[in-house]
Parts: structure tokens; C-alpha cells; sequence
């Protein structure tokens, strides 16, 4: 734009308004609305709110699949679970997500650091009142080495999860008779404490004052398939574009969808004997996906200064449609 341009632009925005005045009360009209936008609140709510289910306890969990609590135990003292080799923030067990040559994860570091046998089921083992119940089986596996809690703990696990039947449900009365020392007495002294209802709060409270951070709670529930059983069913699975769905079929997170719908791309749903770059984009679906959105979002921010971009809508200009009575009336400037 040229300095005449530019003149005779602030010029025209410079003139007095030649045009019809009357009367405007901004507090009425803030008020109107209010009560307008209120009513439309509290009706949308009652039709649409999404519904109030209580939350997922470990004494639900052991009480509606108490075999499945069980097995969640034996793999957290085995080091076989999901949160055992997840790597950063919560131990050094793998690298962890990565884009590419990028390892993201390990950035971090163990910023949380997790043991799931002692954080998950020897502390609150520990933390019953005497005469603790379990407190023959504490004694003989504290007092065995690293390498012979992990043999154990490691065998009493294949055997656990070598009686699955074709739908994966395993049968505890079939595992094989084997040295697995304290393993099962321990798994099945916290499964009754989860039962009884004392391991939600044993779990809380390790070392924490004010129990606001549920991550181990979340961790150990994340391990097992019964929360993510009651998710499915809620329509809250990956396969259901869960991340942006409330509870059930009511609405929810809409500002989700351009997440999750990337993870419904081939590209990061690789079957589970894929290999190679299809198996990589699949495991390291968050890490690739955050990077994208990251690139999405720099691009919607620095559009402005971006040539092409920001040439669209001098190109496409559907805002001359929205202002066509100012630009019919003023013409451009």
C-alpha cells in the first residue's frame, strides 16, 4: 500500500459519522442477554448435561472381577505390567515414545518415579493394621533378593497368564504348580483388601498429605481391563473417537475432534503383526500426533506472516459477502 493509499484510507475512517444516532443502553442489553443466554443454559443442560456416574473404585473392581484384580496384582510384582516398562516420567524401563530419531519421552526423565510391586502391592500390604494378614508373605518376600522376588514373581505370571482361554479370560484354579514363593498369598491378600475396600485408601495416601495427585490410582487402573471394559461400553474407545465423547452417547469435548481424528487414520491403527514403519506410527501414535497439532497450530498462529496463507482471503473473500452492505455502500478502500 502506498503512503496515498494509506492517507486516504485513514482519512475516510477519520470523518465524522454523517449517519442517524439514537439511544444505546449497554447495561439493559448486557442484561437481556444474560437472562437469554441463562434460560438457554439451564434448558440445554436438562436436555444435553452429560450424566453424573460415580467414579471407579478398586473395591468395585475386585468386587465385580476379583480374578482380573488378581492377575493386575501378580503382573505389577512381576514387572510385566503396562506401567512397569513404560519408561519416563515413571522409571527407565524403555525409551518410551519417540518421532523418529526424536526420543520425546526420554526428554523428561523419571520426573515420577513408580515401583509397581512395592507402590502397588507391598505398601499397602504393609500399611494393614496388626495382626496384618499378610504379614507371613511380607517377611519371606522382603527378605528374598531382587533376582529371586523376580523369578517368582515372573514365573507365577507365564503360568497365571498361560491359563487364558480364546477370550482371554484367565483361570486361576488351572495355573500350574510351580516355586512362585510368597506370589500368590501376596496377590491374593491385596485383592482381599481391595474387596474390603482399604486399598483405595492405602493407595492414596502413600506419603501425601493432601491427596490430589491421583497418578498412581490411575496407573494401576489402566493396567488391568476392567476400567477400560467400562470405557468401551461408554463408547469412550479409541475405535469411538472416545477422546471427544462425554459419557454414553451424550456430547462432549468437540474441540477434541481434530485430535482424535488422526487416530482414526490407517496410518496409526497398523494391525498387531504389522512391522516397520506402519508398526512404529502405530506405538508412537501420541508422540506423532502431538507433533502434528503442534505444526497445525503454529500454522493457524502465524498465518499472518505466512505469504500464501495469508493471501487467502484476498483470494477467497468471503468476508466482502458478510460487510456486502458496507462495501456496496463505501466501496474498498
Amino acid at each position: 500500500m502506498s503512503t496515498t493509499d494509506r492517507k486516504e484510507r485513514n482519512e475516510f475512517y477519520a470523518r465524522p459519522w454523517a449517519g442517524k444516532n439514537r439511544h444505546y443502553d449497554i447495561l439493559k442489553e448486557g442484561a437481556i442477554a444474560l437472562v437469554i443466554v441463562g434460560l438457554l443454559v439451564v434448558g440445554f443442560s436438562a436436555l444435553f448435561s452429560s450424566p453424573d456416574d460415580p467414579a471407579i473404585t478398586f473395591k468395585q473392581w475386585a468386587a465385580d472381577s476379583p480374578d482380573s484384580f488378581y492377575a493386575t496384582a501378580v503382573s505389577q510384582l512381576a514387572g510385566a505390567s503396562e506401567t512397569a516398562g513404560y519408561g519416563p516420567p515413571y522409571n527407565s524401563n524403555s525409551d518410551g515414545l519417540s518421532i523418529g530419531p526424536l526420543n520425546t519421552q526420554q526428554w523428561q526423565g523419571v520426573a515420577h518415579p513408580v515401583d509397581t510391586a512395592q507402590d502397588f502391592v507391598i505398601l499397602p500390604l504393609e500399611s494393614q493394621a496388626d495382626p496384618n494378614p499378610a504379614k507371613a508373605a511380607l517377611d519371606t518376600w522382603n527378605a528374598a533378593s531382587a533376582d529371586q522376588q523376580a523369578t517368582w514373581a515372573g514365573a507365577y505370571n507365564d503360568a497365571l497368564q498361560a491359563t487364558a482361554d480364546d477370550n482371554g479370560d484367565l483361570h486361576l484354579d488351572q495355573v500350574a504348580k510351580g516355586d512362585y514363593g510368597p506370589v500368590p498369598d501376596l496377590a491374593k491378600a491385596t485383592t482381599a483388601m481391595a474387596v474390603s475396600g482399604a486399598y483405595d485408601n492405602a493407595l492414596t495416601g502413600q506419603g501425601q498429605f493432601f491427596q490430589t495427585d491421583q497418578t498412581k490410582q490411575l496407573l494401576m487402573m489402566g493396567d488391568g481391563g476392567y476400567m477400560e471394559g467400562k470405557a468401551v461400553d461408554l463408547n469412550l474407545g479409541g475405535d469411538t473417537w472416545g477422546m471427544m465423547n462425554e459419557a454414553g452417547s451424550w456430547p462432549g469435548q468437540i474441540w477434541l475432534a481434530p485430535w482424535s481424528f488422526w487416530y482414526q487414520l490407517p496410518v496409526f491403527n497398523a494391525p498387531d503383526d504389522a512391522t516397520g514403519l506402519a508398526r512404529s506410527a502405530t506405538d508412537n501414535a501420541d508422540a506423532w500426533i502431538t507433533a502434528i497439532m503442534v505444526g497445525v497450530f503454529a500454522l493457524w498462529l502465524l498465518t499472518p506472516f505466512i505469504p500464501v496463507l495469508r493471501d487467502i482471503p484476498r483470494w477467497i473473500p468471503l468476508h466482502r459477502l458478510v460487510w456486502r452492505s458496507y462495501y456496496k455502500e463505501h466501496g474498498r478502500v
